[in-house]
């Protein structure tokens, strides 16, 4: 836990301004909030008894009490916005942490973790951290400003009384540490509950048109309220155990301070010689000095659930930041004179190691050439395309383009030679125009409309509310399926890179629109190496070159007229698939 908090402090470190200012205002603001118990039992003591009030000097008291307070609370709410200004900044700087991290990690790592989980530790994660950060900072810091300063100002009224408050006091705090460290395991699982719940809810909402076809409500319902039952169970022994500090230490306060209450009127009735004599106004003073200094404890007691599940929040996040990123690769060459030409020479690669997904494959592309994958279901035809753009790095073997290792070029440069048409459209929220220029920001609309009319997209474009210039959604509400297609093909035409790997490109879009969309293609690809993964004859049939694979083997390859002579696998999926 300490190292965790020290951790989150560190990102304080550019917010020194705030921070003095912190610390200045807290301490200002406290010394007043100390000096108003004082001009109170000054107070009193102009009370002398029934008739006998010195009003002149009460009425002085009353002045300076009345200003004290006033100029207290301006500093106090000084202090406040410093604090809040500290909390913000510092959170902004650990969020802005994170998600640069996210970044670089390896492609595996996001493939292993729940987009939603990743979501709650980026948002609602970083508003626990922010909430439970700023009540410690600001209770311990003003805390620790009125317990030395209370301690102080007790000790020149009477000592003896003083040494009672303070050996009484660790009492709070050993009950407050056992009840800390009951509530600390149950605040990581209660995170951990809610970071489950985040990704189920994240899957059932991002995917609700599957939810319905399937008619999965009752089950996902059955789901959820079996993850949220978790969350409310896990949730309610934390806030439980944690809910028990403060009543625990206002308990064991409250004695001490009916404690001083007898002790401090033994003295004002000087019946007790060894606790000294002091007035009735000293008396008030004391009283209220005793419950400043015990209130801190109650309060930093208060915010130990809040700190405690900051903390499970915080290691949480810290372990996506300590995840491995990639290796730094600025250090190598960029790839150049990429021409066109690859090799794959004895790749071998496995998503577990217990599990070999490609064994030994080889192939020698050649510029211009058009290589169709076909195969079954978890046959490694997504996952070769992952190991040409590098999401993911080969176990043996190596890939090479125009002559360079890809291991040995940066990857920047390497995913630069490639285009991508996938069959899930993935746009952003922006402007029709700012999603077709995603990887050229600079592109003039000339350019843009260009490549939307190659695309046959310009049409159903001018056709928006504001044409070029209408905001689209994350997910494209208002677009159909193939209209998204649409567009995330008409990005690769502005890119025109070397490389295309079309991913079932035209699944999503109606036959019609597909022979218009493979007339675009044609020309897109003239002169260009493409892979194509695709199920559609119009698609396998003509490419240059076809590789059937199965359980991450090469089984056939050839022509599409010499893979059907063969009547192998391949002439088998064909006639599967076409034979009336």
């Amino acid at each position: 836990m300490v190292s965790v908090i020290k951790r989150i402090l560190s990102y304080t470190k550019p917010c020194r301004k705030e921070l003095a200012g912190m610390f200045l205002f807290a301490l200002i603001g406290t010394g007043l909030s100390l000096f108003v118990p004082i001009l109170i039992g000054d107070a009193v003591d102009c009370v002398i008894g029934t008739s006998e009030v010195d009003f002149p000097a009460l009425w002085k008291v009353i002045v300076v009490l009345f200003a004290t307070i006033i100029i207290s609370a301006v500093f106090q709410w000084l202090m406040s916005l410093c604090t809040n200004r500290l909390a913000a900044n510092t959170i902004r700087d650990l969020r802005c942490d994170l998600f640069t991290h996210l970044q670089h990690v390896p492609l595996r790592y996001i493939d292993s973790k729940s987009r939603g989980d990743l979501i709650g530790r980026a948002v609602s994660d970083m508003e626990i951290i922010s909430d439970g950060f700023l009540q410690a900072f600001t209770q311990f810091v003003t805390g620790v400003f009125t317990i030395i300063g209370t301690l102080v100002l007790m000790l020149t009224i009477n000592v003896p009384i003083t040494i009672l408050v303070v050996i009484l006091t660790p009492i709070s705090l050993i009950v407050a540490a056992k009840i800390t460290q009951m509530s600390r395991s149950s605040y990581l699982k209660s995170s951990e509950a809610r970071g489950a719940l985040g990704g189920l809810t994240e899957e059932m909402i991002g995917s609700q048109k599957v939810v319905k076809a399937f008619s999965y409500e009752k089950r996902a319902e059955e789901r959820f309220e079996e993850y949220n039952k978790e969350l409310q169970r896990t949730g309610t022994k934390a806030t439980f155990i944690g809910s028990i500090t403060n009543p625990a230490t206002r308990f064991v306060n409250a004695l001490i301070y009916a404690a001083v209450g007898v002790c401090g009127a033994l003295a004002a009735t000087g019946s007790v010689p060894l606790i000294g004599v002091i007035t009735v106004g000293q008396l008030a003073s004391f009283l209220t000095f005793a419950n400043q200094y015990t209130k801190p404890f109650n309060e930093i007691s208060g915010v130990v659930a809040e700190l405690q599940n900051a903390v499970s929040s915080a290691k949480r996040v810290f372990a996506v930041i300590d995840e491995p990123v990639e290796l730094d690769d600025s250090h190598l060459p960029e790839l150049k004179d990429c021409d066109g030409s690859m090799n794959l020479s004895h790749v071998k690669f496995s998503y577990l190691p217990e599990r070999p997904l490609i064994t030994d494959f080889n192939l020698n592309v050649h510029k211009g050439q058009r290589i169709a994958i076909v195969g079954p279901t978890g046959c490694g035809k997504t996952t070769l395309i992952n190991l040409l753009l590098r999401f993911y790095d080969v176990d043996g073997g190596f890939i090479s383009i125009a002559g360079q290792n890809i291991n040995e070029v940066t990857r920047d440069s390497l995913r630069a030679c490639y285009g991508m048409v996938l069959q899930e459209t993935w746009l952003f929220t922006g402007t029709v125009a700012e999603n077709i220029s995603y990887s050229r920001p600079d592109a003039t609309r000339e350019e843009i409309e260009a490549a939307a009319k190659a695309a046959y997209a310009d049409g159903f474009i001018r056709r928006l509310p504001d044409g070029y210039d209408t905001v689209l959604t994350e997910d494209g509400s208002g677009l159909s399926q193939g209209q998204k297609q649409l567009l995330c093909i008409a990005r690769i035409m502005l890119t025109d890179p070397p490389f295309l790997i079309l991913d079932e490109a035209t699944s999503s879009i109606d036959l019609r629109t597909e022979q218009r969309i493979q007339k675009a293609f044609e020309k897109l690809m003239a002169g260009k190496t493409s892979f194509i993964i695709a199920h559609r004859l119009s698609t396998i049939k003509s490419a240059d070159w076809i590789l059937v694979m199965n359980q991450g083997n090469v089984l056939e390859q050839g022509t599409h007229e010499t893979l059907m002579a063969q009547d192998g696998f391949y002439a088998k999926l064909y006639q599967s698939q076409f034979a009336q």
